[in-house]
C-alpha cells in the first residue's frame, strides 16, 4: 500500500483518478494499493509567542528577543479534522511510503514537511515534481517518482525562510510597537515593500514642476524640433533667429532595426500583464491561474523561468498550433514557428515557462470565469507572440540645422510586423491600446545639403512631471529587481520575495491598512508612512532582503547552512533591540496626541490614546486600557474613547449593545473597572430593576 498527500482536495482527486483510487473514504480516496489525501493548504503554522510563555500575552520590551529553543507548531482549529486523517494514514503499518505530492516547489516541500513532521511518521518518502496536472503528465510523475531526499535542501530552505519571516515579524512587531505606544507591523519583506511605495509618494508630493519649451521648425512639410529648453528668453530668441531663415539637412540615415519576440511568461511577467491589460491585482492573476493549473489547462503557474526545456519542442509546436485555432489567429501565423527560441535548459530551474497544455484543444471556454478566459487567452497569445518572427522596422533620423541651432526628427516605417501582428489583434480584440511603439511615423524623404527657405519657427510650452505612482504592474516589477544594483554581476539576483509571495506581499500591505488601492494604483498611506520614517535602514532595505533572497537560494543549492543563516537573522534583531532601546522618551511620543482622556487609577499620571489601546503616560507604570481585549472580545465588544474616559473617571460605563453567545442576543448592563497588580480587569454589574439610578431604557430592555 502507498500513500500521496496532495496539497488540496482538487489536487488529490486528480492523482486518484490517475491511479485508480476511486473509494471515497472520511477525508481520503482509496483504491488499486494506493491511498490519496490532502493538506489544505497549509496545515500547521508556527505558534505566537505566547504559544511558548503566558508572560508574552502581554508586549513588552524587556522580554525581547523571543528566541525559540525547539520551535513549536499548531495545527489550525478548522484543520484538525484533517490533519487527524492525515496523521493515521502516515502511521499505518500498511504502507509501504509516502509521496509527496504537494506543488513542486518550497512552499510545497514547507506544507508536506510539516504534516510530517507533526505526525510522527517513519515512512520513507518520494516525490512527484510536474509541471502539469494533465493525466499523461501525472502518469509520467508516478512511473519517475523522486528520493524524497533530493529535496532536502529545498525543504530546509523552506524552514528557514519562515524562521526567519516568524523571528523578525515576532521580535521587530513587538519592538517598535511598544516603544512608540503605536503597532507598527514589520515584516521581513513586506517593510522594503512597503518602503519603495513610500518613497515613490514622497517623490510625488515633493516634486516641483518646472516649464520647459520645445522649439519647432516647419520645413515645407517635415517638422523638426529642439527639444527641453528651460529658458523662456533662450527660446524666444531661437525662434526669432529661425523665423524665416534657411534650414540646412545636415545628415540623414536610415538604418534597419528589429524588436526580438518576447520571452514567455513566469509568474511575474504575467502578473505584471495582466495588471496592464484587465486591470487584475497580482493576487487574483495567481488565482485564476492557479485555478486553470487544476484543470489541466496550463502548466505550474509558481514559475520564475520564461523559457522551455529543449526536450519540448513538439509540445510547444502542438500547443502553438492548438492556440492559433482557439483564437482564431491562424491567418496572422507563419507557417513554422521558431520555438527553438524559447528553449534553454541552463535557465530553467524548478518549472519551465508558463504555456497551455493539450486540454486547450477540447476546453469550453464558455465554462470558465471571465478571469479565467482572460488569463487562458493571456498566456495562449504570449506563446503565440514568443514563437512568431522578429518585427522588423526602417528607423529613419534627419538632423537640421538652422541660425547655428540643431534639430532632429525620426520616422519610422514598418517593414514586417512579425510578432507584433499577434499583439495588435490582440489589442483590437480587446480594444484597448496598451504600447504604441509598433506605429509608423512617417516622414518625408529628404537628402543630405538640402535646404528649405523660409522656415517657420513655433514654440510649444510643456512641464516636467512627477514620478508615477507605482502600479501592480510596476511594484512587482520593482520588487523583482529590488536591490539588485548592490550586487556584483555572479550574484544570482532574486529581488524582494519569490515570483509565488510577491502577490500575497502586496495584499499583506492592503489588509494591513499600509498601503490602499486607488483604481490600478497602489499608495502608502499615513499609517504606512508613520512605520517606515521610524525604521532603522537595514529593515526596509531592499538590499538587505534581496541578498537574505539569495542565501535561501544558496540553502536550495546545499551553498550554505540554514544554522548559518539564522544565526545572521539573530544577530540583526540583537543589534536591532541595541538600537531600540536607546530610542529617546521625546522620540517615543512622536504619534500620539498629548491630550489626556483621563487620568491613571494605578499612579496618577494622564492616559492617553493610540492606535491599539489607552495607555499611561508614565512609562515606568504599564497601565493600559486595549481597545480589543479578551474579557471584551466573546462580547463582540471593543472599548472606545468614550467608555475609556468614563471607566477612567467612575470606574465604570453603561454598555448596551452586549452580545450574550449563549442566548444569541444582546443585553445591557455596566462595565466595571478594577486596577488589580497595575492591571486592568473587568467585571459585569446588573443592577436590580428598582434600582432609582439604572437607566430607565435599560429597565425597558430587561422587562
Amino acid at each position: 500500500m502507498y500513500l500521496v498527500l496532495g496539497e488540496k482536495p482538487s489536487v488529490a482527486l486528480a492523482y486518484a483518478k490517475v491511479l485508480g483510487a476511486d473509494k471515497r473514504q472520511d477525508g481520503y480516496l482509496e483504491g488499486n494499493g494506493w491511498l490519496v489525501s490532502w493538506c489544505l493548504g497549509h496545515l500547521a503554522e508556527y505558534v505566537p509567542p505566547e504559544g511558548y510563555e503566558e508572560k508574552y500575552q502581554k508586549w513588552e520590551f524587556e522580554d525581547l528577543p523571543i528566541l525559540p529553543e525547539k520551535w513549536r507548531m499548531a495545527v489550525a482549529k478548522e484543520k484538525k479534522g484533517q490533519f487527524s486523517v492525515l496523521k493515521k494514514l502516515l502511521n499505518r503499518k500498511d504502507v509501504d511510503y509516502v509521496v509527496n505530492g504537494c506543488e513542486a516547489g518550497r512552499e510545497g516541500e514547507l506544507i508536506f514537511g510539516r504534516v510530517y513532521e507533526l505526525s510522527g511518521s517513519h515512512l520513507p518518502i518520494k516525490r512527484i515534481w510536474i509541471s502539469s496536472m494533465e493525466d499523461t503528465a501525472i502518469q509520467e510523475g508516478f512511473a519517475h517518482l523522486k528520493d524524497g531526499a533530493e529535496y532536502q535542501n529545498l525543504y530546509e530552505a523552506s524552514v528557514c525562510r519562515a524562521k526567519a519571516d516568524w523571528l523578525i515579524g515576532m521580535n521587530a512587531t513587538r519592538a517598535f510597537t511598544t516603544k512608540y505606544f503605536k503597532r507598527l507591523v514589520v515584516g521581513r519583506v513586506q517593510t522594503p515593500t512597503l518602503a519603495m511605495l513610500v518613497e515613490r509618494g514622497e517623490q510625488i508630493s515633493h516634486f516641483q514642476k518646472e516649464k520647459y519649451y520645445n522649439l519647432h521648425l516647419d520645413c515645407d512639410g517635415l517638422e523638426v524640433v529642439k527639444e527641453k529648453l528651460f529658458d523662456a528668453g533662450e527660446a524666444q530668441r531661437i525662434k526669432e533667429a529661425c523665423e524665416g531663415g534657411t534650414a540646412t539637412v545636415e545628415s540623414c540615415s536610415s538604418v534597419e532595426k528589429a524588436v526580438h519576440p518576447p520571452k514567455l511568461y513566469d509568474l511575474t511577467t504575467l502578473q505584471r500583464e495582466s495588471n496592464r491589460y484587465f486591470g487584475y491585482t497580482a493576487k487574483e492573476t495567481l488565482d485564476f491561474t492557479q485555478s486553470l493549473y487544476e484543470q489541466k489547462l496550463v502548466t505550474y503557474p509558481r514559475t520564475d523561468s520564461q523559457y522551455l526545456t529543449e526536450d519540448m519542442e513538439q509540445t510547444a509546436r502542438q500547443a502553438i498550433t492548438m492556440a492559433c485555432e482557439k483564437y482564431g489567429f491562424s491567418s496572422l501565423y507563419p507557417q513554422e514557428p521558431d520555438v527553438k527560441r524559447t528553449m534553454d535548459n541552463s535557465k530553467v530551474s524548478d518549472h519551465h515557462a508558463i504555456i497551455p497544455t493539450a486540454e486547450l484543444k477540447g476546453c469550453d471556454l464558455q465554462e470558465l470565469s471571465k478571469g479565467e478566459q482572460d488569463i487562458l487567452q493571456l498566456i495562449s497569445v504570449r506563446l503565440l507572440c514568443a514563437g512568431a518572427q522578429k518585427h522588423v522596422f526602417q528607423e529613419t533620423e534627419v538632423r537640421v540645422s538652422c541660425a547655428g541651432e540643431n534639430f532632429q526628427a525620426k520616422g519610422k516605417a514598418v517593414q514586417e510586423m512579425g510578432w507584433k501582428a499577434v499583439e495588435a489583434a490582440f489589442r483590437e480584440r480587446l480594444g484597448t491600446k496598451v504600447r504604441k511603439d509598433g506605429e509608423e511615423r512617417t516622414i518625408p524623404a529628404v537628402t543630405e545639403g538640402q535646404t528649405f527657405h523660409p522656415v517657420t519657427a513655433s514654440i510649444s510650452e510643456h512641464y516636467t512631471t512627477p514620478p508615477k505612482p507605482y502600479s501592480e504592474d510596476t511594484l512587482l516589477s520593482a520588487m523583482e529587481t529590488a536591490g539588485n544594483q548592490e550586487f556584483d554581476e555572479e550574484t544570482e539576483k532574486k529581488g524582494l520575495g519569490t515570483p509565488a509571495t510577491r502577490a500575497s506581499i502586496i495584499e499583506k500591505l492592503v489588509s494591513s491598512g499600509y498601503a490602499v488601492r486607488k483604481g490600478k494604483q497602489l499608495f502608502a498611506t499615513q499609517d504606512g508612512a508613520d512605520l517606515i520614517s521610524v525604521l532603522p535602514e537595514y529593515l526596509r532595505s531592499a538590499a538587505m532582503t534581496a541578498e537574505w533572497e539569495n542565501r535561501l537560494l544558496r540553502i536550495e543549492k546545499g551553498e550554505l547552512c540554514g544554522q548559518e543563516f539564522l544565526e545572521g537573522i539573530v544577530e540583526l534583531i540583537d543589534r536591532m533591540l541595541l538600537e531600540c532601546g536607546k530610542i529617546s522618551v521625546e522620540e517615543q511620543n512622536r504619534f500620539y496626541s498629548r491630550e489626556s482622556i483621563g487620568t491613571c487609577p494605578v499612579c496618577g499620571s494622564p492616559v492617553y490614546e493610540s492606535k491599539r489601546n489607552f495607555f499611561c503616560g508614565n512609562r515606568e507604570c504599564g497601565f493600559s486600557l486595549w481597545k480589543e481585549n479578551r474579557y471584551l472580545s466573546g462580547m463582540k465588544k471593543m472599548i472606545d474613547k468614550k467608555m475609556a474616559a468614563e471607566l477612567l473617571k467612575d470606574g465604570r460605563t453603561y454598555v448596551p449593545d452586549l452580545y450574550s453567545q449563549k442566548k444569541g442576543r444582546t443585553f445591557a448592563a455596566y462595565l466595571m473597572l478594577e486596577a488589580a497588580d497595575g492591571k486592568a480587569a473587568f467585571r459585569l454589574e446588573f443592577p436590580k430593576k428598582k434600582n432609582k439610578t439604572f437607566p430607565q431604557r435599560l429597565r425597558e430592555g430587561q422587562a
